[in-house]
């Protein structure tokens, strides 16, 4: 593993860089980037807070022409259940992130430059080449994920252009840390957006690097923006499985719509966050039953399959009938109509259901 500390690192990535557009020129030769919502100052010679966006003589140079993660996998893995189910989707990362999270299952993408145990060799790549990469595994759509897509938007949206050109569905897997700069820049070029909530507590958002009012911002803000967006929380013992943030959380995305689906997955020990247990299948339902009590339409479980009961699956609002049922990441029955209608009171779902190249949110 390249020890991504060291300059030689560094120079790796620092050659696949290009011209960012999500800044401003400062006098002096300082920029002032726009990708997340930390709005770095940057002076000349010196990086953002992500560690992968730099000021060269005034001009932002961004990440471009490379993945440090690929991978073809099931649609309902990002997650999004209520975006052409069964599919598969081609999701890619770069490195870097603006938070540093002590749970996170992505730490050796995302940490690389801040943590020594951290790094991943960069693999050149072309837009092109790369979505030539979903044709090949018959992904319909291509996901932005990994790290944090934020930081390296330019490069997602390179990507989305040649992805829409083949009919194919694009999105983020994001922490929600956005700008309105960022998705106005990005909207144009992308489908759908999940964002982590993870937790209702400013004091654990600063903890990781964040700011809890950023999130929320962004989320009423690409619901407005017209993405599909789906939201999830991470239940970690001792960190955000309190019922009041839960109930929170569940009654803030409610507000925004009743309708964003809401995911709460199970935690598992990882990276720097141990001692506190796994999640546990009763966690997760109680905090389904709050999102529910809290006015959501659509509320899920993950990360336990079988363990979870009706949690996993998509119910018609209005008739309560079991539309889409699911084990994991496996649909084992799709009643929904093409339409988005379900079978039985003819109740209209939100989401995309139809065909990648017909279908937009």
């Amino acid at each position: 593993m390249s020890d991504p500390t060291s300059s030689t690192f560094a120079d790796q990535l620092d050659r696949r860089t290009a011209e960012g557009a999500l800044y401003e020129r400062l006098p002096g030769q300082s920029v002032r980037c726009v990708a997340c919502g930390h709005r770095c100052l940057i002076r000349d010679g010196r990086r953002g807070i992500c560690k992968v966006r730099r000021n060269e003589g005034g001009t932002l140079l961004v990440p471009r022409n490379y993945v440090a993660a690929l991978q073809c996998d099931p649609v309902e893995k990002k997650p999004f259940n209520h975006v052409l189910p069964g599919s598969r989707a081609l999701t890619f990362g770069m490195l870097g992130c603006d938070y540093h999270c002590g749970f996170c299952h992505n730490w050796v993408t995302s940490q690389s430059l801040r943590d020594s145990d951290a790094g991943t060799a960069p693999i050149d790549v072309t837009a092109e080449q790369l979505v030539g990469y979903a044709g090949r595994c018959d992904a319909r759509l291509v996901v932005s994920s990994y790290n944090e897509p934020l930081i390296t938007s330019e490069w997602a949206v390179e990507v989305f252009g040649v992805a829409r050109e083949r009919g194919l569905l694009t999105g983020f897997v994001s922490n929600g840390n956005a700008t309105p700069e960022a998705l106005d820049f990005v909207r144009p070029h992308a489908d759908c957006y999940k964002i982590d909530l993870k937790s209702m507590s400013d004091r654990n958002y600063r903890r990781l690097g964040g700011v809890l009012q950023n999130v929320l911002d962004s989320i009423r803000m690409v619901h407005e923006r017209g993405f599909w967006l789906e939201v999830l929380t991470l239940v970690i013992p001792g960190f955000s499985d309190d019922e009041g943030q839960l109930r929170a959380a569940a009654e803030y995305v409610a507000s925004v719509s009743p309708d964003i689906p809401w995911h709460v997955t199970a935690f598992h020990e990882d990276y720097k966050f141990y001692g506190m247990g796994n999640t546990t299948a009763e966690m997760l339902v109680r905090a389904c039953e709050v999102g529910r009590e809290a006015g959501l339409r659509y509320v899920y479980a993950g990360n336990l399959p079988g363990r979870v009961g009706r949690w996993e699956h998509t119910h018609c609002p209005g008739c309560d009938t079991p539309v889409i049922e699911r084990t994991g990441y496996r649909i084992l029955a799709n009643r929904l109509r093409a339409d988005g209608r379900c079978p039985s009171c003819a109740t209209v779902l939100p989401g995309i259901w139809g065909t990648p190249s017909t279908t937009r949110p």
